[in-house]
């Protein structure tokens, strides 16, 4: 098994250029903060993007709870991949990852200087300092149950290969983790329960709305409410319409999953 490691400090773009840099080698797999990532899916671990703290996000990365690291450990030696990507701030601290994990030590060790320009770098930390985003090199999809209540966006990169000049889309996730700001935010069932009444008016043809309830779960929401409707449009394609843009405008807006949007009809009004 070969290991490469990616070093760079906090906030330089290592996230961001680690896709690239293990396709171009045809590196199979990444560790970066926590996660083992492969082809675009997590297969073990847990983000220290998740940690409340930072000190927290820093033990979580270099595998310091022995469960966390036994998973990853277990899912190396099942796959058995002939290569990973270990990224890290420093050189001790992807050794360290390395020897945690009974990886190899590094056989080639690259500097985020070598892979990603100035200009590149000083806009990453700008991003990270003054705005708070992290990058994970996975699709949004792929985490967004895990992050839920986290301000979350798809990042899509176009690249070209080839002589034909054939484009590949690759996917990476931007995140803004409770401790890249000071306190923590919430957002009350009364928010949610606003937008809920704002889109059924956006609608049209829902004559009331009534019985909200928002069920929180670690892995997102569950909404639930009763409606009387005004009579004449098809029922089912206006409240399908419905629960489409609910669900948009809550994770749009609050960043939070929306796992369920169920919808009773309780009347029909003649108006």
């Amino acid at each position: 098994m070969k290991i490469y490691a990616l070093v760079g400090s906090s906030g330089t773009g290592k996230s961001y250029k680690a896709v690239d840099f293990a396709n171009n080698h045809k590196i199979e797999c990444i560790i970066d903060d926590g996660l083992l990532i492969k082809d675009g899916k997590i297969l073990a671990g847990t983000s220290a993007k998740k940690e409340p703290t930072s000190i927290a996000a820093i033990k979580r990365a270099i595998f310091m709870d022995e469960d966390h690291a036994l998973e990853v450990k277990k899912a190396i030696e099942e796959l058995n991949p002939a290569s990973i990507l270990i990224l890290g701030t420093s050189t001790n601290m992807v050794k360290r990852i390395a020897e945690t994990l009974s990886l190899p030590k590094p056989d080639k060790i690259i500097m985020i200087e070598d892979i990603a320009t100035k200009e590149e770098m000083e806009l990453a930390r700008k991003q990270r300092m003054e705005e708070g985003k992290h990058i994970i090199p996975v699709p949004a999809l792929e985490i967004r149950k895990d992050f839920s209540g986290y301000f979350i966006d798809p990042l899509k990169i176009f690249r070209f290969y080839g002589k034909d000049r054939k484009v590949e889309a690759l996917e990476k996730t931007v995140v803004r983790p409770t401790f890249s700001y000071m306190g923590k935010f919430y957002i009350s069932d009364l928010a949610i329960e606003s937008l809920i009444a704002y889109n059924a008016r956006c609608i049209g043809n829902i004559y009331r709305i009534f019985n909200i309830d928002v069920l929180g779960r670690s892995e997102g929401v569950f909404i639930y409410f009763d409606t009387i409707v005004v009579y004449g449009p098809p029922i089912y394609d206006m409240l399908n319409t419905l629960q489409k843009k609910i669900a948009r405008d809550i994770y749009w807006i609050t960043g939070l999953n929306v796992l369920q949007v169920n919808i009773v009809v309780k009347g029909i009004k003649f108006i």
